[in-house]
């Protein structure tokens, strides 16, 4: 087996904290991860991980060889890159992160015509409505809503998204149709909450004439999951502040309802998030212009569309 092959086994399963998860990631069986850590480690004469039937923990050790084997893997990035510019052929794996909302609704659509366009990149999508570490966890991308609080990172900005507060006809018609923020909380509505392992404590921030205004909600319904909090929504369980885009369909239908529309929501920034060395991948590069310029018109479009 090749030892570049071998580090790069070992950077993934480094960062995933699993072999078994490293080995899903580069479409390769759990044996063969094991494996070609084993032989890292002997070459070395060191330990990398302490393992038990329960987990995996680098060693110190590993943890050291981890910084020097991602500046490996990052120089033949680069230098595969210096070659790819010049035959204007990218090829390779990009790990791209996505909130599940953007993610299934404004990006996974338009990745088989990423693929059709340039065949030999492999896209990876990872979805999910936590933060995440780009470094931490080999990304070239990342799709964000918010600010970033790395100010290390790279930012491109898309768009600013309108974001709406909305609940189900069944929801408004047994609890008042709120018309105002303060209202949601005056009278204990059940606000439903995007909240992960980690999140700060959470508030809903509105703009009002005063300016804008933090609200301290309550609910008794959390998730990590942005789409079970729409469906909790539709199932006449609360409130629910959601981008325009992710709900565009069901407040046309009816299905649900805005409600607080004196102060709404402030809106959000949609961007794309790299370090400076990604930015110098073609592929990263192709698939983050490709990207934005879908992702802008699908923003632009459920605007209008409002």
């Amino acid at each position: 087996m090749s030892y570049l092959d071998n580090i790069r086994t070992f950077v993934r399963v480094y960062e995933l904290g699993s072999m078994s998860a490293a080995g899903r990631d580069l479409r390769i069986s759990p044996a063969v991860t094991s494996a070609r850590i084993s032989q890292l480690e002997e070459h070395l004469s060191v330990r990398l991980f302490q393992r038990t039937t329960r987990s995996l923990t680098p060693t110190e050790h590993g943890k050291a060889f981890y910084t020097g084997a991602r500046e490996v893997l990052e120089s033949v990035e680069n230098a595969e890159a210096q070659v790819v510019n010049i035959t204007d052929n990218p090829k390779g794996s990009l790990y791209v992160s996505a909130p599940l909302g953007v993610g299934r609704r404004l990006l996974a659509p338009y990745v088989p015509d990423f693929i059709d366009a340039y065949p030999e990149v492999t896209v990876r999508l990872r979805l999910t409505d936590r933060l995440v570490d780009l470094t931490t966890e080999g990304l070239d991308l990342a799709f964000f809503l918010g600010q970033p609080e790395d100010s290390n990172l790279r930012i491109r900005k898309i768009a600013d998204v309108q974001r709406v507060f909305c609940a189900s006809p069944g929801y408004v018609e047994k609890r008042g149709h709120p018309e105002s923020g303060q209202a949601l909380v005056d009278d204990r509505h059940e606000c439903l909450n995007l909240r992960f392992p980690g999140a700060p404590e959470f508030q809903w921030r509105v703009v009002t004439e005063e300016g804008p205004q933090r609200l301290r909600v309550s609910g008794r319904y959390e998730s990590d999951d942005g789409d079970v909090l729409t469906d909790w929504a539709l199932a006449d369980r609360g409130v629910v502040m959601k981008p325009l885009f992710e709900v565009a369909e069901h407040l046309k239908a009816g299905r649900l309802v805005s409600v607080a529309t004196k102060t709404p929501p402030e809106p959000i920034q949609m961007a794309c998030l790299f370090t400076h060395r990604r930015r110098q991948d073609p592929k990263a590069r192709l698939f983050m212009e490709f990207m934005v310029e879908r992702i802008g018109a699908g923003i632009a479009a459920a605007d209008f569309g409002a």
